[in-house]
């Protein structure tokens, strides 16, 4: 699908995604990524939502984020709810959705001038 932003300038933003990928500013990634307004973490080395550890979120606290998108895949996934009980203690929304909706979801709070991240497993 291919997706058509509304008012972004100079900041990171999804321009389509697939089976396998997704598209930020019309570069195609397919490789587990963190997508920020104004940074991509590309290469992400989480293969899956079991190894997930609250140090991942800690890692993105100097961005003060709002909220934090997580992409599980094609399915959705979630990870253990001990570790969902944490981030939500660091002060930091979290919501867990499929990477489609997630590239969708994230395009709208930036939108929206949110502090927004989103972690995605592709």
């Amino acid at each position: 699908m291919k997706l058509h932003p509304a008012n972004f300038s100079h900041q990171y933003i999804f321009t389509g995604y697939g089976d396998g990928y997704v598209v930020i500013n019309q570069i195609r990634y397919e490789k587990n990524l963190i997508v920020l307004p104004d940074q991509l973490i590309e290469n992400w080395p989480i293969i899956s939502i079991s190894e997930l550890e609250i140090q991942h979120f800690e890692n993105l606290l100097p961005h003060a984020l709002e909220i934090i998108i997580l992409g599980t895949g094609i399915s959705h996934q979630f990870p253990n709810y001990s570790l969902l009980s944490q981030v939500a203690k660091m002060g930091v929304g979290i919501e867990i959705m499929d990477t489609r909706a997630c590239c969708r979801t994230y395009n709208i709070l930036v939108e929206e001038g949110r502090r927004v991240g989103a972690v995605l497993f592709i």
